[in-house]
């Protein structure tokens, strides 16, 4: 046998090594999720996600592959949070609530925490007709942008573990909510509108309020909304003056509750 043929050999061991080694530690993370479940203790734990990370830079520190190697353990950190997220949730999360309570920072968290993939639907919508939010109602109209939520509704759901962070006016269409529901559970986003004011007095973004941002309108505007996001939402989360990481292990824990995953 030539040197080639045991390298190839050597090389074929280690896969071997990996593979298992994989294939065992997806078995932990499903067990350590057992674990937190029948123990009551919180889903999200970022400070053992900061703790990887240092270990495997102290493990590295001068190594020659250093880069390729945090490549591959990114990799793999990613899809044990896919593990994660597929334990806790069969659905997608479909958040909604009014402009500024909080729909976007805590889809980006939740991307962060379980490397699900997010659709801001205003985002998508705004990307693929080629114009501002703004633009759209003044070039098309209301109905247009309304519609074009209903389809992209409906696209999504033929995709599981995403989260769905819609606009603030998407529930107030009917058919809007019923599309919600087939795509999984329906989470309001809620905030009192001195919240709501803080967070979005900076913005240009926002066509309904843009020349009214004050406390009493968007407060009228909220109580406008309100009967139509309780009717439409599965679950209701306060979100003032609370944290991310507050406000998602509230939700997970609710999620799981409804779910009949957790008592």
């Amino acid at each position: 046998m030539d040197k080639l043929e045991r390298l190839r050999e050597t090389l074929e061991r280690c896969d071997e090594v990996i593979l298992n080694g994989l294939l065992m530690r997806d078995q932990i993370i499903e067990d350590i999720m057992a674990y937190k479940g029948s123990n009551g203790l919180p889903i999200l734990q970022p400070e053992q996600e900061t703790k990887q990370v240092k270990w495997l830079e102290s493990e590295l520190d001068g190594k020659r592959h250093r880069e390729e190697v945090k490549d591959v353990f990114a990799c793999i950190w990613d899809n044990s949070k896919r593990i994660q997220a597929r334990n806790l949730f069969d659905h997608n999360i479909v958040l909604i609530g009014f402009m500024g309570a909080g729909k976007s920072t805590i889809s980006k968290y939740l991307s962060t925490m379980f490397a699900m993939e997010v659709i801001e639907m205003d985002q998508v919508i705004a990307q693929r007709e080629g114009m501002s939010i703004s633009d759209i109602f003044e070039v098309h109209g209301e109905r247009y942008f309304r519609d074009a939520e209903t389809d992209l509704l409906i696209e999504m759901q033929a995709k599981r573990n995403m989260v769905i962070s819609c606009g603030g006016g998407t529930p107030m269409r009917e058919c809007n909510v019923a599309e919600m529901k087939k795509n999984g559970r329906v989470v309001l986003l809620s905030a009192k509108p001195e919240t709501i004011y803080e967070r979005v007095k900076d913005s240009h973004d926002r066509p309904l309020i843009e020349d009214n941002k004050n406390v009493p309108f968007i407060s009228e505007l909220m109580e406008k909304r309100r009967e139509k996001y309780t009717a439409a939402a599965d679950i209701v989360i306060q979100t003032d003056g609370k944290n991310e990481l507050q406000i998602c292990e509230e939700l997970i824990q609710c999620l799981l509750e409804m779910d009949g995953k957790v008592k």
